[in-house]
């Protein structure tokens, strides 16, 4: 079970519980508000090995790398990024087998998001 999920089964509303739910927010900081383009923006920028920004330029991570498109200009929908994340795409190496579809979903998200391709 995902910290959010948990998150989410222990505490689904406010009231008494909405301290200890604003901690574990803290605690897991992909939870709270915004959450799966938050997440997505540490997966782009930290977590997927090698990271996303080596390649891609993407102004919201900042990130000018010239390797593979530039995000920012092809404004790739979120579709389009999870195809190419789980799959891969030219040299673009496939990330199904190490990031979740949790995460995938949620980088494709944050790229789309950022790159003004969903509104």
């Amino acid at each position: 079970m995902t910290p959010c999920a948990f998150q989410n089964r222990l505490f689904p509303s406010a009231g008494g519980a909405a301290v200890i739910a604003a901690m574990l927010a803290l605690a897991f900081p992909a939870c709270a508000g915004g959450s799966e383009e938050a997440m997505g923006k540490t997966i782009f920028t930290k977590t997927a090995q090698p990271s996303c920004t080596l390649c891609h330029a993407l102004k919201d991570a900042g990130s000018s790398a010239e390797i593979g498109p530039n995000l920012d200009e092809l404004k790739p929908d979120a579709e389009r990024v999870a195809k190419a994340v789980k799959d891969g795409l030219g040299i673009m190496p496939a990330f199904g087998e190490s990031l979740s579809d949790e995460q995938i979903k949620a980088v494709a998200h944050y790229v789309a998001r950022a790159t003004g391709a969903a509104k």
